[in-house]
C-alpha cells in the first residue's frame, strides 16, 4: 500500500539518506560525487531542518521511498527524491500529482520545478508528466560551492490562467 503524507521533525535523516542516494545516482559520471558527497549531505541535512514541514513522503508497505518539497510553499517543486532501489515504479509519478493537486486546491494555475540540466532523468520525467522547459540558466550553488547549469520546467495545472497571469 502507497501512502502519501507530511513529513516528520523525527524522519529527517532517513530522508536525507535517500535524497543523497538518489542524488548520487543522478550525477554518477557527470561530477565528483566522492568529493561532493560531504557538501551534498550538508545541504540536504540543512535543507530538511530548515523545511521539514514543507515535505511530502511517499512510503510502500510503510518504508519511506522519497519525498517532495516545496521549498518556499509556492508554486516551485524545490525537490523531489526517489530513493534509487524504489525508482521505476510509479513512486515519483504519484508524489509528484498529488503535489499538483496540493497546488491546485492552494489556487496555483502553473507548477514549477528546477533540476540540473545534465540529470536527463529527471527533465525527462517531468516532461512525460505534461513539463515544458521554461529556461536553461548557468548560477552558482551555494549548497554545493560551484556553478551549475540548471533548468527550468512548468505545467499548466489549470484550464484557465488566472486573471493576474493574463
Amino acid at each position: 500500500m502507497i501512502v502519501i503524507r507530511h513529513a516528520r521533525q523525527n524522519e529527517i535523516g532517513p530522508l536525507a539518506a535517500i535524497g543523497l542516494r538518489a542524488w548520487a545516482k543522478a550525477i554518477a559520471g557527470l561530477a565528483d560525487v566522492a568529493g561532493m558527497q560531504g557538501a551534498a549531505e550538508r545541504a540536504f541535512i540543512d535543507f530538511l531542518t530548515e523545511h521539514w514541514l514543507s515535505v511530502l513522503l511517499i512510503e510502500e508497505e510503510n518504508r519511506i521511498c522519497g519525498w517532495a518539497a516545496r521549498e518556499d510553499l509556492d508554486d516551485t517543486i524545490s525537490d523531489l527524491w526517489i530513493d534509487p532501489g524504489a525508482q521505476g515504479r510509479g513512486l515519483g509519478r504519484a508524489l509528484l500529482a498529488e503535489m499538483e493537486q496540493r497546488m491546485a486546491a492552494e489556487g496555483f494555475d502553473i507548477a514549477s520545478a528546477k533540476t540540473h540540466a545534465q540529470n536527463a532523468s529527471a527533465v525527462a520525467f517531468f516532461q512525460s508528466a505534461g513539463y515544458q522547459v521554461k529556461w536553461l540558466s548557468t548560477a552558482y550553488s551555494q549548497k554545493l560551492d560551484r556553478d551549475m547549469e540548471f533548468i527550468g520546467l512548468s505545467k499548466q495545472l489549470t484550464g484557465e490562467p488566472s486573471e493576474h497571469l493574463r
